[in-house]
């Protein structure tokens, strides 16, 4: 029995036969885990990775030899991408969301993608476990438990991290006593990549003040780069086009800017924000390609929908981001929120143009049939063609009837 076990007071394997769902990155907490929950507590483990666009292929091979050497059942793979976007990224483009106005979810979004995948994996393998490798500190935890307890109720939920409030240190030495071979060096910056960004966190942002050094972003400035356009094409809100190359599925589209934009440097800010269990919190992320298609569909958006319609979505978007960011994607009001987007972007289609620079873009303007910033109207400052001055004398006078009538009153009652 290890000496964890024994300091916790395990003198059974309390999942002897069980068959436990493991979701597993490779890294040294889902490491831990795999040994532990296996030798330790004797559950039969089969552990998953759900790739949110943050691994390759190769990385994909070295994590399941990585998995099998840890004597795992099973390992299993998901590719979550498509799905990833379907069912969470296209909600935060269609309402622009932006976490207190600075971050696109990266992180958060894609922990909800793979806290479902994971449930459903265990689902399938009927497991009367899962496990996760969150810590006790973070937001991860509540997103993974909140999940797992909708979508599968009776199937005990294990964080053997958590629970048993382990140091660094004291999984390393766990490990190494058991054998496992593997790199244990920290690396200066926590790196968490995925199809809808990347966040980056070391010792600048665990102060309120320090910007991450340029050494530190994951996608370096190309020095040769000087400008280039772009066309983002977009058909009922999603990203279908970049300059006249169309893609199978948006996921796509958006791996392509990103391979285009990363190398400006853009998209790279500090989020500072409250976490879910109510302490502030600081990280870095680079997200070149989010960023560069949110601003463009909502340029679009404010050309092609009424004042009435963005200013609901506006509304609606910082409800839905919030509720997202803290694990709240199984609630209903979710799916309520989702339809308006989607009834929303019915005309949001057409060109937007953008000018790419190092470490910044601006957007230049769009063209769409479905743009109410039409000559035949009027042109805003100049002239109009759809009413005359005596028009807009009484408008005016009847729009602000009310509070005519409330400084009347005010100015009589203190005669």
């Amino acid at each position: 029995m290890s000496q964890i076990a024994k300091e916790n007071s395990i003198t059974e394997k309390p999942g002897l036969g069980k068959k436990l769902v493991l979701g597993f990155s490779g890294g040294l907490d889902t490491t831990f885990c795999a040994i532990y929950l296996s030798q330790d507590l004797g559950y039969e483990v089969h552990s998953v990775l759900v790739n949110t666009g943050g691994f390759n292929a190769d990385e994909l091979k070295q994590i399941e030899a990585h998995a099998y050497r840890l004597g795992v059942k099973s390992h299993t793979s998901i590719d979550a991408v498509k799905n990833y976007y379907d069912s969470i990224v296209k909600y935060l483009v269609f309402g622009n969301i932006l976490k207190n106005n600075t971050y696109p979810l990266s992180v958060s979004a894609e922990r909800l993608s793979q806290a479902v995948n994971i449930a459903e994996h265990a689902k399938k393998l009927e497991a009367s476990a899962v496990a996760h490798g969150s810590t006790g500190a973070g937001n991860d935890q509540v997103r993974f438990d909140m999940i797992f307890n909708s979508m599968i109720p009776g199937v005990t939920i294990i964080t053997p991290v958590r629970d048993l409030q382990l140091s660094r240190e004291t999984e390393i030495q766990y490990l190494k006593d058991h054998g496992v071979a593997m790199n244990f060096e920290k690396s200066m910056y926590s790196i968490n990549k995925g199809l809808w960004g990347t966040s980056v966190g070391g010792k600048e942002t665990l102060t309120s003040k320090g910007m991450l050094p340029e050494s530190a972003w994951p996608s370096q400035l190309d020095p040769a780069l000087t400008t280039r356009s772009i066309k983002l094409s977009f058909r009922k809100g999603e990203l279908v086009g970049v300059d006249d190359k169309s893609f199978n599925h948006p996921s796509e589209a958006i791996q392509y800017v990103q391979s285009i934009a990363g190398p400006f440097a853009i998209g790279r800010d500090i989020h500072v924000g409250d976490t879910i269990i109510g302490i502030k919190g600081r990280v870095g992320f680079e997200a070149a390609a989010p960023m560069l298609i949110l601003k463009a569909h909502h340029a679009l958006e404010k050309h092609v929908l009424t004042k009435w319609q963005l200013n609901i979505k506006d509304q609606l978007a910082q409800f839905y981001g919030n509720w997202l960011h803290e694990g709240q994607i199984m609630d209903p009001v979710m799916r309520d929120i989702e339809a308006f987007f989607s009834n929303a972007q019915e005309q949001v289609s057409g060109d937007v143009f953008a000018e790419l620079m190092p470490y910044r873009f601006v957007i230049n303007g769009i063209e769409s049939p479905y743009d109410l910033m039409s000559s035949r109207f009027g042109k805003y400052g100049e002239m109009n063609t759809g009413w005359t001055g005596e028009d807009v004398r009484g408008f005016s006078k009847i729009f602000g009837n009310q509070t005519m009538i409330y400084h009347a009153i005010k100015d009589s009652a203190h005669e």
